[in-house]
């Protein structure tokens, strides 16, 4: 008698993911190619919603009778960026294997911004450059295309919401040491959510890299059962590129971020929410960073437990 065979377990979707993006990677380095990836991810993200949305006011029952479906007016009701004609997913999906593809996909960023303020300056442009080849770029949209399949939006923000997250941890393991720059280990932001129960109020983070801690603080808000509204976040971070992948991961998630700042003086130099009184600080900040301007800062009034080492900026963070 046959014995039957056992079953390889499959692997989570993002983990799939991850394998075949990384070997479309070729020449790039993983700094570089985290901005074409997650630029994709993010892209797909805000059209599903938009074509969820606009498939409602299309039908036009209920609350939306009479919509008109181009009214920019009608999506930020609802919280939705809006997405011109050519940054919808589907016209660059059936786009993707023209050798000007990339042309397109920057193309399409720029018109995202000019009709969303709120992501200006926020979304990268790296599509047409010498290093990545159409043919790469098309695979990756064929890729990035079957992620969260179906119109619902909740289902869709929580699966690429998902995938995006992974894929930073991701790109950090792969930077290595300079990866920690942008990301803090999930496990590191979960329990430091857990231990300060960030349930209602003012949460801030001084250098928030990539908003893992402002993610985590709205899935603790959720999975007790509390408001979102209850919590409002304020950030900043120094590094022009990560305060970008930031503003995407929140928007991703529907997380408000008009308050997560970009401070390329630093947090110790020029404050940025001196006047903001908090409820509650979540950070995990350049432990030993020894070029935090410290001769410059002597005689700071931040300074009440006796003035931090030059070399070191561990004591600033914590009394900063």
């Amino acid at each position: 008698m046959a014995r039957p065979k056992k079953e390889t377990p499959q692997e989570p979707l993002e983990k799939q993911l991850w394998s075949a993006a990384d070997k479309l990677r070729k020449n790039l380095d993983a700094a570089d190619y985290k901005h074409v990836v997650l630029g994709l991810i993010f892209l797909k993200y805000i059209s599903d919603s938009f074509e969820s949305l606009r498939a409602q006011l299309l039908e036009g029952k209920g609350e939306f009778e009479g919509a008109d479906p181009e009214d920019r007016d009608e999506y930020k009701a609802k919280n939705v960026f809006f997405v011109p004609r050519a940054a919808r997913w589907n016209w660059l999906r059936d786009n993707a294997r023209k050798p000007d593809i990339g042309v397109l996909v920057d193309a399409a960023m720029d018109a995202l911004e000019k009709d969303n303020p709120a992501l200006k300056g926020v979304l990268p442009k790296v599509y047409a450059r010498d290093n990545l080849d159409p043919a790469t770029l098309g695979a990756l949209i064929d890729l990035v295309s079957g992620i969260a399949l179906g119109d619902a939006k909740a289902r869709s923000a929580d699966v690429l919401g998902h995938v995006f997250e992974y894929f930073l941890g991701e790109f950090a393991l792969a930077e290595g040491k300079k990866g920690g720059q942008f990301y803090t280990p999930r496990s590191i932001v979960e329990l430091l959510v857990a231990m300060l129960e960030p349930f209602k109020g003012r949460v801030m983070d001084p250098c928030c890299g990539s908003g893992g801690m402002f993610v985590q603080s709205e899935k603790f808000v959720r999975e007790h059962r509390g408001r979102i509204r209850d919590i409002s976040i304020y950030g900043q971070e120094s590094n022009q590129t990560t305060w970008r992948l930031a503003k995407m991961n929140l928007a991703i998630r529907g997380i408000e971020s008009s308050q997560v700042k970009w401070n390329n003086e630093g947090s110790f130099l020029k404050d940025a929410l001196k006047d903001v009184r908090a409820d509650y600080i979540l950070a995990n900040p350049p432990f030993n960073d020894s070029d935090w301007s410290g001769d410059q800062l002597r005689k700071d009034a931040r300074w009440q437990y006796g003035a931090p080492p030059a070399g070191s900026a561990n004591f600033a963070w914590l009394q900063h």
